[in-house]
């Protein structure tokens, strides 16, 4: 069941056959089922927009304060970081203590102490190190805990009408690639910069207290070195930037392309949607190819930083030897420090490519976790019972290609209205505006008075949308449909399922009420499936209900269970059907007869047939069909 706004089992305008048919009546693009280029669509076309992407600043200042709660872990991992790289600096002086012993001619003793002291700076080294790196991960792992859970909690909460206009593809691509990047980072990069970076200042200050000369020596390569990390970050961040956005465009395009198989083969655009799926791999690649010459140039420009350095560094070694004014241990000490300053050097420079990457990731994960929850605009109260109001209502999904004109219905409190029309006349359309799943773009809709917008968390509470694609959640089926009444007794779930006629196989399965269904359980048939999807509806007991072809999923006989199951559960309640079958128009209070996005008739069914219009036309042909089936 898909409940607007909160609960995201389905779009309304799923990829079928219907789909395409509409789509080649009207011009619209294959998947949207009113032929008007919806947005569960739009986003596989250039130029769609995506989801927000949060400036640089705004991610950092995002990060700080995910990290705010924290503060105390964060100084003590700096803190045994600290005193770990130190204790690894003793090794250079240590080893240029036995140059000198060498060179001295100094005894065993001596040179045995020094080795042992290596040994125990080895082991202090190596405990404090693994601690100090355990303690970055834990941190930075109960910071991206946090940030998944509030890129949870507010990609929930997103518009339905913004995430299908930006296209699922853009979501998944975040809460999947995008997520496993920063992931990686988090639990390598992180650690590695943190070490590479304290080793590189402590060493240089090491440096320093051997002579300050040797360190100025060092500083040679700085400049290249900055020079190398300003080029690469100019051009990095754009590219990788470009690749995320890229990855996303073409993790839409297999989406729609799957997800419309079958319309895609009715029309034979194979080879078109072939193409568009080379199209944005080719360009995926292009961007990947960009960024292997990129790395290659980088590593090309710190190499010659390195040989910089260690030039100056040995000269100025020989150059104070010479001069009697340091030893040889001292100027070999130096020098190892220099050299122990490649990996680390490296590793924090060429982190900036993991960093960079992670961050376009981050910036995209933060642009959506900014959103503000919606404001409460009405007291939490649900109504009684509703009616529904249209007036003047108009709605395209592009400019210039209107799928409603002009539409005016009235529904009653408990009324049942069945919406009827050829593929394309705009039914998904004016339920989705119903259900408020997105604003009109002319006239009004009013639920019980008040705009679906103005109901804030009264919403979920007023408006139920069920369609024909209906997601299980995976775990014990009386789980599942708790999920639209928290608090139910197992006697009410029972209930809920006897009354659409689901208790006896909801019962047989292995483990009755507690059998594990959905992913990695046990599989409920397409007709069990949109039973469920009525229980649920019983349970959440919204006063408005509107069903999309809800039983369009069914074969004939499951179908006429689940609308004498329909029946039973809107019983009561305000309801608009899109009809997927006339048989539910038949037994509707009223039926409203849509016709390129105009209501161009109004009645009973005996009416309707009666005045030999349009839809009479529409019943007799659905009529002969049924007595030709087999």
């Amino acid at each position: 069941m898909t409940e607007h706004p909160m609960t995201t089992d389905a779009t309304a305008d799923g990829a079928t056959d219907a789909a395409g048919t509409a789509a080649a009546d009207t011009g619209g693009p294959a998947g949207s089922r009113d032929g008007s280029g919806s947005p569960a669509t739009a986003a596989a076309w250039p130029g769609s927009p995506l989801l927000p992407v949060a400036t640089p600043a705004r991610t950092r200042a995002a990060v700080a304060e995910l990290l705010r709660p924290q503060r105390a872990s964060a100084v003590t991992a700096f803190a045994v970081m600290v005193a770990s790289t130190a204790v690894g600096l003793l090794v250079q002086p240590l080893l240029g203590r036995i140059v000198d012993l060498a060179a001295g001619r100094g005894s065993v003793d001596a040179v045995t102490t020094t080795a042992a002291l290596l040994l125990a700076v080895a082991v202090a080294q190596g405990v404090t190190a693994g601690f100090g790196l355990s303690l970055i991960s834990r941190l930075g792992e109960t910071t991206l805990a946090r940030l998944r859970e509030r890129f949870v909690e507010r990609a929930l909460g997103l518009p339905l009408e913004r995430v299908e206009r930006a296209g699922a593809g853009d979501l998944t691509a975040r809460v999947t690639a995008d997520v496993s990047l920063i992931a990686e980072a988090v639990r390598n990069a992180l650690p590695e910069l943190a070490r590479s970076l304290l080793t590189i200042v402590l060493t240089l200050a090491a440096l320093a207290v051997l002579d300050w000369r040797f360190l100025l020596a060092a500083l040679l390569a700085v400049p290249v070195q900055a020079a190398t990390a300003r080029w690469y970050v100019a051009r990095a961040v754009p590219l990788y930037a470009e690749q995320r956005r890229a990855a996303g465009a073409q993790q839409q395009q297999l989406l729609d392309t799957v997800a419309g198989s079958s319309t895609v083969r009715a029309f034979r655009l194979e080879k078109e949607h072939t193409e568009r799926v080379a199209e944005r791999s080719r360009s995926v690649v292009a961007l990947t190819m960009r960024g292997v010459e990129l790395v290659l140039g980088f590593y090309s420009r710190l190499h010659v930083a390195e040989y910089i350095g260690l030039a100056a560094v040995l000269f100025t070694g020989y150059w104070l030897v010479r001069r009697g004014e340091a030893s040889i241990g001292t100027a070999t000490a130096a020098a190892l420090y220099f050299h122990s300053l490649f990996t680390p050097v490296n590793a924090a420079l060429v982190l900036l490519d993991d960093a960079q990457s992670a961050t376009a990731g981050l910036s995209r994960l933060v642009g959506v976790t900014d959103r503000p929850p919606p404001p409460e605009r009405t007291p939490p109260v649900r109504p009684a019972g509703v009616d529904v109001t249209v007036r003047g209502l108009g709605h395209a999904y592009r400019p210039g290609h209107p799928v409603l004109h002009d539409v005016d219905l009235t529904i009653r409190r408990g009324e049942r209205v069945a919406l009827v029309g050829a593929s394309g006349a705009g039914k998904t359309t004016l339920a989705r505006l119903v259900a408020g799943i997105q604003p009109p773009t002319t006239g009004t809709v009013l639920v019980g008075g008040v705009p679906p917008a103005g109901l804030g968390a009264a919403a979920t509470r007023t408006v139920a949308l069920i369609t024909q694609e209906t997601h299980v959640f995976a775990g014990p089926l009386a789980d599942d449909l708790r999920l639209a009444g928290p608090g139910a007794t197992d006697d009410e779930l029972r209930a809920a399922l006897d009354r659409v006629d689901a208790l006896a196989w909801a019962e047989a399965l292995p483990d009755g009420l507690a059998t594990v269904v959905g992913d990695g359980g046990h599989k409920l048939s397409g007709a069990q499936t949109q039973a469920l999807a009525l229980a649920r509806l019983i349970l959440a007991d919204p006063p408005l209900v509107i069903l999309d072809e809800a039983t369009a999923e069914a074969g004939s006989a499951g179908a006429r269970t689940l609308e004498k199951a329909v029946a039973r559960a809107v019983d009561g309640r305000t309801a608009l059907i899109v009809a997927h079958r006339l048989s539910q128009a038949a037994t509707a209070d009223r039926v409203v007869v849509l016709e390129a996005g105009r209501v161009v008739e109004t009645g009973t069914h005996d009416e309707l047939r009666a005045a030999g219009g349009r839809y009479a036309a529409i019943w007799q042909a659905w009529s002969a069909t049924r007595d030709t089936t087999p």
